[in-house]
């Protein structure tokens, strides 16, 4: 099956383009990463911090079935449009990885449907390649199918 979401990674540059369309009016595609209640269910992560706003930042974390803290990743907020962009670092903690700058654009296509780019810059080639040897593309289309999911709901 077709992945839906896309990542375009050219060779010996230290970017990802990742881009996916939804079938959601953009104000819905936004409203997944500007609410806490809808990030954490699409993430399936527990929010601790959502600042969405200039020199705002965000904390998520996951935890095991014990209480063992598994994931945990913050960034600074740098710029916050809404239904236009956000311009954030993101960085995993407790990882031997760099943190990462993210341009994510929100456009309307339709009116009932929307696309999302995401523009990521790591530190280094070697970081970027590390990262795609992982199962990052299939995380990110779980993920982006679960937001579908989740946000169908909210119609």
């Amino acid at each position: 099956m077709e992945q839906k979401t896309k990542i375009h990674a050219e060779n010996g540059k230290q970017e990802l383009v990742i881009t996916r369309e939804f079938d959601l009016p953009l104000e819905l595609l936004f409203k997944a990463y500007e609410e806490p209640e809808i990030v954490e269910q699409w993430m399936g992560t527990k929010v601790l911090k959502l600042d969405n706003q200039k020199h705002g930042g965000y904390q998520f974390e996951t935890s095991d079935a014990k209480g063992n803290v598994v994931f945990r990743a913050n960034g600074t907020i740098h710029e916050f449009v809404p239904n236009q962009k956000i311009t954030r670092t993101f960085e995993m903690e407790n990882t031997p990885f760099d943190v990462q700058m993210e341009f994510l654009e929100f456009e309307s296509l339709t009116n009932d449907t929307s696309k999302l780019t995401m523009h990521i810059v790591y530190r280094s080639i070697a970081l970027r390649d590390q990262i795609l040897q992982m199962p990052f593309a299939q995380g990110i289309n779980m993920a982006h199918n679960r937001l579908q999911n989740v946000v169908n709901q909210l119609k």
